[in-house]
């Protein structure tokens, strides 16, 4: 499997986001790092630095919803309103004081097909990653936008991200509803709700 390095103004702390694809084993998956915009590049440092802060050996998707919401006002809209995401926040928050802690010294890792964790990224983490590239080229951008990743963060249904999702009471079904809808265009004042 090949590699690719990604680094942020931390510098030093570093992991490797993996270049292979699961459905088609790595072959026809250009460099991850061109499908890293300006929009998941901030979402990247901050679920690294919460990790580090958190005493988490890998970012998980937790990790990234948490940055997508604090970062991405595109996703914040897509959500069931302002109280939906200052409830899926203040369970983000607690995840290093009581929620979450039993995730500490875990890999996580939901039994999809990549299932070899790169060093500094979850297997599912790594995964969303990768497929939030694969939905912007499908549909013709050179970019991953903050709702391809979202997008793909809940589409492992035993992803850290759905469990705090499910637990803040998102219907899945309307929410990735609204994120298509975000992907094809962009999403209209008052349309999170619809």
């Amino acid at each position: 499997m090949t590699r690719h390095r990604v680094t942020d103004e931390v510098g030093a702390v570093s992991s490797r986001i993996p270049r292979q694809s699961a459905r088609d084993g790595g072959r026809n998956r250009p460099d991850v790092d061109a499908g890293l915009g300006a929009e998941l590049a901030p979402v990247v440092s901050g679920a690294r630095r919460r990790a580090l802060r958190d005493g988490d050996r890998q970012i998980d998707t937790a990790h990234l919803l948490h940055s997508l919401l604090e970062s991405d006002p595109e996703v914040r809209a897509v959500f069931d309103g302002g109280a939906q995401v200052a409830r899926l926040l203040g369970y983000l928050v607690q995840r290093s004081i009581g929620y979450g802690l039993r995730w500490q010294g875990t890999v996580e890792d939901s039994g999809a097909a990549l299932a070899v964790a790169e060093e500094g990224w979850s297997p599912v983490a790594a995964g969303a990653m990768g497929e939030s590239y694969e939905r912007a080229v499908l549909r013709g951008d050179e970019r991953a936008r903050g709702l391809d990743l979202l997008a793909a963060l809940v589409s492992d249904p035993r992803s850290r991200a759905v469990e705090v999702l499910r637990r803040a009471g998102v219907d899945l079904p309307p929410l990735l509803e609204r994120v298509e809808r975000g992907c094809a265009g962009r999403v209209a004042p008052g349309d999170a709700g619809r």
